[in-house]
């Protein structure tokens, strides 16, 4: 009868949590995206440097048309070791940047270089949203950071379009996305399949496409991910061992004079 009586609190704990937590999912005007399981994911994990140079080509050649990078500079790519510095070099010289004034107080374009950030595809907001509907595209720089379920979200939203549903009635310009906030959005479907091709052979199918964008655009978040986990590793190491000489000192130097017994005579 003790034992019981003892588990009643637990079940009522555990019926409230399920009470509690349970509607809040229901009341969710999306669906929660899917953990894809990612190879960076875990404590000594690093980004797939191959999966990031064919997410950079998707972004060039279907996302920058609309989104930018603001905070991404072109020489972080040589930075983090993907690209070579003479590849890195001559993208940004593929790319006009506006510089100056000049000596006569004029703006001018010039090639770009390696420490210029990318360029963005408007020159202003008003200018985007006018080319767009309404719709402000937002830099993806810091999306992932941006968006709760993170890189997934990212994953999940790029193959998520399909028909609506019975009775979901989409105002002109809209498309069907479950896993966007409110089902509804501006953006039409960005991937199909073939829209790129691969240098290394990789079939470009719209999952790849959107696994490797997905992985740039993490990566682009937090270019510092895998220095980062190095130097956390690091750091673990080197407290273990300081935890070690900690312990040997204690139970070898320390541990006699404490039980030591010093006595008086007179």
């Amino acid at each position: 009868m003790q034992a019981v009586r003892s588990t009643i609190p637990v079940a009522a704990a555990a019926s409230a949590i399920v009470t509690l937590t349970g509607p809040s999912k229901c009341n969710d005007d999306h669906i929660p995206s899917l953990d894809i399981g990612w190879s960076h994911h875990g404590p000594v994990a690093s980004f797939d440097a191959k999966s990031i140079r064919r997410g950079y080509q998707v972004y060039k050649e279907v996302c920058a048309s609309c989104h930018s990078l603001e905070r991404i500079a072109f020489r972080n790519l040589s930075e983090y070791g993907a690209w070579s510095e003479a590849e890195v070099k001559a993208m940004a010289a593929d790319e006009d940047v506006v510089d100056g004034p000049d000596d006569q107080g004029e703006m001018f374009d010039r090639p770009g270089k390696a420490s210029d950030m990318f360029p963005s595809p408007y020159a202003n907001e008003e200018a985007a949203r006018a080319a767009n509907s309404g719709a402000y595209p937002p830099d993806l720089t810091l999306m992932v950071k941006a968006r709760h379920a993170g890189v997934n979200y990212i994953f999940n939203l790029m193959t998520g379009y399909c028909d609506p549903p019975a009775g979901k009635e989409m105002l002109p310009g809209l498309h069907y996305n479950p896993y966007f906030s409110g089902s509804a959005i501006g953006m039409p479907p960005p991937l199909m399949d073939g829209a790129v091709t691969y240098p290394d052979g990789t079939e470009a199918t719209v999952s790849q496409m959107a696994k490797d964008v997905s992985c740039f655009l993490a990566w682009a978040a937090e270019p510092e991910h895998d220095d980062r986990k190095k130097m956390g590793m690091k750091i673990i190491c080197a407290l273990g061992f300081a935890a070690a000489i900690t312990g040997y000192m204690k139970r070898v130097r320390w541990a006699p004079l404490k039980t030591r017994k010093i006595e008086y005579v007179n």
